[in-house]
């Protein structure tokens, strides 16, 4: 499945909202990527669950995501939970994952590199007891100048069918193969120009 050219009303969660319109303020700012250190969103700790946060080391297709912050339900859904916590970092997601379920996520990871903007991707899986559940990825580019640095991640399951069973979600068996119905980049509708570019305190309105 392609990538879409997409502008933010794309990004179906509230929370992950938010965190775009973090991500474009202080993009806005550089005028382009935005620094990590710049990235303080409101209630960030309370998403820090359901976050990971990488170092890009290398470039282009042979780049490899040092993760350096992995959220605490993210290991229960890649059934990571037995990975001793001072060994969840520092590693990469290659390694951390599989390559199986990498080659799964990566097409998401290495468009943000290229183009330099968030992507956006929505799978549906099957839990335990077969409920579908909607996984939404996010990932935010941070760098200087035109080269990412740093990717932040937010992730979030949802299931219309009531509650659901995250440990695994994401696992290696069949059932559990994400069917992708989303996959955007989000480079339209938001771009900075210094006659647009919003003040620091002002809020980006999505439709």
């Amino acid at each position: 499945m392609q990538f879409t050219s997409a502008d933010p009303s794309v990004v179906k969660s509230i929370k992950q909202r938010e965190l775009l319109n973090h991500w474009l303020r202080a993009a806005a700012r550089h005028h382009r990527l935005p620094l990590i250190h710049d990235f303080q969103p409101r209630r960030f700790g309370e998403e820090l669950a359901d976050m990971m946060e990488f170092d890009v080391a290398g470039a282009g297709d042979s780049a490899r995501f040092v993760i350096t912050h992995e959220g605490s339900r993210l290991t229960a859904t890649y059934g990571n939970d037995h990975v001793d916590p001072s060994k969840r970092t520092n590693r990469y997601l290659d390694d951390a994952i599989g390559p199986e379920r990498y080659a799964n996520v990566v097409a998401s990871y290495r468009a943000c590199l290229k183009y330099k903007r968030p992507t956006y991707s929505i799978s549906t899986v099957q839990d335990d007891d077969d409920k579908d559940v909607s996984y939404e990825r996010l990932l935010l580019p941070f760098g200087r100048r035109d080269t990412v640095e740093q990717i932040i991640g937010s992730y979030k399951s949802i299931s219309f069918e009531g509650g659901f069973k995250i440990n695994n979600l994401m696992g290696l068996r069949p059932k559990a193969v994400p069917a992708i119905s989303v996959r955007a980049i989000i480079d339209r509708g938001f771009v900075p120009t210094a006659a647009n570019r919003p003040a620091s305190d002002e809020v980006v309105e999505f439709d």
